[in-house]
């Protein structure tokens, strides 16, 4: 089964195909929905479509592998991987049966990784989440927050979720928080006015947001903060018109704290991130076993 340049009419007729599997399907959606094809923004894709099927494949301009072929094999992900000789890769994100088998495909799994992991994906309605709300407690956007207090954290969070080397958590930290800012897409949670967990979204579609770095200081964990920052967050973006949230726990911890406020499981997500560029071979085959 072969692969094609997708046009913007195949952009338009695979989007309610994403939609189908969202919780997988977010970077993909937002990337598209937000710069369409030919963008030179780092998350625009360079993006194939399968001739046959509804199978979509892409790479982003910062070299991060995204794809959605629930029912892809082999042969299709060696093509797929030929697609991108002569690019470097630097991740592949998505669901996690379909990113072992694009890795396995194309002898990636010998690289060496800054990040190799598979976590829990949850979905939510948000007419069924769960908020708590305490007197003492005050939610508060990232804006108004004070400044050194979020570096330090991003820069943590960066080290611990994603296990990037420290001097480069201390150079993208505040780029991240810079973003954040302008986008309005974290809060804070204040306990008697004390910062105490961050809740933001990496992503939006339509009427969906993907929930994404969350944090809790490790000495303040195990209170409560993270479900409770978490909840007000969404309860707020359900106010603005979202209708669901899908996330990705990256702990046990965190995957109860989801749980506890509504979210369902749902799927199983990778994110294979490489410690350094990665190049598939031109004209590699795999034999099937």
């Amino acid at each position: 089964m072969g692969w094609r340049a997708a046009t913007k009419a195949d952009v338009a007729r695979v989007l309610p195909f994403l939609d189908a599997y969202i919780q997988s399907s977010m970077f993909l959606l937002e990337n598209l929905s937000l710069h369409g094809l030919g963008s030179d923004h780092p998350n625009a894709l360079t993006l194939w479509v399968q001739e046959v099927g509804d199978g979509v494949f892409g790479i982003t301009n910062s070299g991060n592998v995204l794809m959605q072929m629930p029912d892809a094999h082999v042969p299709e992900w060696q093509a797929a991987g030929q697609l991108l000789v002569g690019r470097d890769v630097n991740g592949v994100l998505g669901d996690a049966p379909q990113v072992r088998s694009f890795v396995a495909a194309n002898d990636l799994g010998a690289q060496p990784c800054q990040l190799d992991s598979d976590d829990p994906g949850f979905l939510l309605d948000l007419d069924d989440l769960t908020v708590e709300m305490r007197p003492d407690e005050e939610l508060i956007s990232v804006r108004d927050a004070p400044r050194a207090v979020m570096d330090a954290w991003r820069i943590a969070y960066e080290i611990e979720a994603v296990q990037a080397p420290p001097e480069a958590a201390c150079i993208k930290g505040p780029k991240d928080i810079d973003q954040f800012i302008a986008r309005d897409s974290h809060r804070v949670l204040l306990a008697e006015g004390v910062p105490v967990a961050m809740s933001g979204y990496n992503t939006t579609y339509e009427d969906t947001v993907q929930v994404g770095g969350v944090y809790t200081p490790p000495a303040l964990r195990g209170r409560g903060y993270a479900r409770r920052v978490v909840g007000r967050h969404m309860a707020e973006c359900r106010d603005r018109g979202a209708r669901q949230g899908v996330l990705f726990a990256a702990s046990e911890e965190a995957a109860r704290a989801y749980r506890s406020i509504g979210f369902r499981r749902a799927g199983t997500f990778a994110l294979v991130l490489f410690a350094r560029p990665a190049q598939i071979r031109a004209g590699h085959v795999r034999r099937c076993t």
